[in-house]
């Protein structure tokens, strides 16, 4: 049995990626000898973490991996997330210990921070579908978090590095769509060494039936503009689902505004952040979960779970969440386009059509992801 380390540096607030590298885990750990490495964001010296950043390398963290190395004596060693407390120094102990390497892109991150200038960020577009970075609000420099001047310097620092390492082919990439592995192959760099590896699906725990007979669509993420909640609002309260209501679980910076405007209103209902357990509950008991997004999203976690429990998703055309749908999925509509949203809205009256389109989903979602076809997908690669 294969011993495989898993390393994932775990998001300050609990998000799909987190939630798919724990499924991943547990999808692994039935074939292989899994050992986790799962490093915090928690900032306990200023100056040591100023230090990592500036020289990409945590001497704390690769410390705790060449102890790891040592102990476990992986034969191969899967990363996810490095930002920020993994850092990038791990890649030197990897390479330098000669350890088979797969690194799995959940976002497009990489792309937008490695340069520290705007013009190779956007290239000729005047907004980032990645991160949602928009011309007109920089200037020459790249200001990757817009609110932080010190932090965009310093994942610059980390970008340009860490896209030089993925280019390196000391590693395997995996990502989550072959529209992603697309975008990577434009370059000659990336040529073969990128593989399409779908997260796992596995099947959700519900601990309880809600038992109301309310009737209400879900939307599940990141409070903030790029994620597209205010038009979603919009769009939901233009449309005629005057007998439902919009629920919102999540946390970002759009928070305390909405929950502020709308803490009186019967149709919009801010929940803040949740278990994903009670999340799950909530997306079985909904008739529909939906995402207004403006950016490329890689497997939404929300969707992928909707599926799974029959409950449809209305989602925009953008990136590769198409491909976690049949073709000619009823329910997707033109990104941006918020008359179409509406109207994709407005079918959820008809219950049949609803009730329809969650089977076909969760039929769809169980042929075409399932277990036994991650595992086969996984073992052919890593043995290549």
């Amino acid at each position: 049995m294969k011993k495989i380390l898993v390393l994932h540096n775990r998001y300050q607030q609990l998000g799909g990626e987190d939630i798919a590298v724990d499924n991943e885990i547990k999808v692994l750990e039935k074939h292989f000898e899994i050992k986790t490495l799962y490093f915090e964001n928690n900032i306990e010296n200023i100056f040591s973490i100023a230090l990592s950043f500036l020289i990409n390398h945590n001497l704390k963290s690769t410390k705790i991996l060449k102890e790891e190395i040592e102990k476990f004596k992986p034969e191969i060693v899967y990363v996810h997330n490095t930002w920020f407390k993994a850092s990038l120094g791990i890649f030197s102990i990897l390479k330098k210990n000669n350890i088979k390497t797969f690194i799995k892109l959940h976002n497009f991150r990489y792309n937008c921070t490695r340069s520290f200038f705007k013009s190779v960020h956007l290239g000729e577009s005047n907004v980032c579908k990645a991160c949602a970075m928009d011309n007109k609000k920089t200037l020459l420099f790249n200001r990757y978090f817009p609110d932080s001047l010190i932090k965009s310097i310093f994942v610059n620092i980390y970008g340009k590095k860490y896209y030089k390492i993925l280019m390196s082919k000391n590693s395997r990439i995996f990502v989550l769509t072959d529209f992603h592995k697309n975008f990577l192959e434009i370059k000659k760099e990336f040529k073969g060494s990128v593989s399409v590896l779908k997260n796992p699906i596995v099947a959700p725990v519900i601990s309880k039936q809600l038992s109301t007979s309310e009737n209400y669509i879900l939307y599940a993420g990141r409070l903030s503009d790029e994620k597209g909640v205010k038009v979603l609002i919009e769009s939901f309260l233009n449309s005629k689902l005057k007998e439902f209501k919009l629920k919102i679980v999540g946390e970002g910076p759009l928070y305390s505004e909405l929950f502020e405007k709308y803490k009186n209103s019967k149709a919009v209902e801010i929940l803040g952040q949740m278990s994903n357990e009670k999340v799950l509950n909530l997306i079985n008991d909904s008739k529909a979960v939906v995402t207004a997004t403006q950016l490329y999203e890689g497997q939404p976690t929300l969707l992928s779970e909707a599926s799974l429990l029959g409950v449809p998703s209305i989602f925009p055309k953008t990136g590769g969440i198409s491909e976690f749908f049949d073709i000619n999925y009823p329910l997707s509509y033109e990104q941006f386009n918020y008359k179409d949203l509406v109207e994709k809205l407005n079918l959820l009256l008809d219950l049949d059509l609803v009730n329809k389109i969650g089977i076909k989903n969760r039929t769809y979602i169980q042929n075409s992801m399932n277990e036994e076809i991650y595992i086969e997908r996984f073992k052919n690669i890593i043995d290549e």
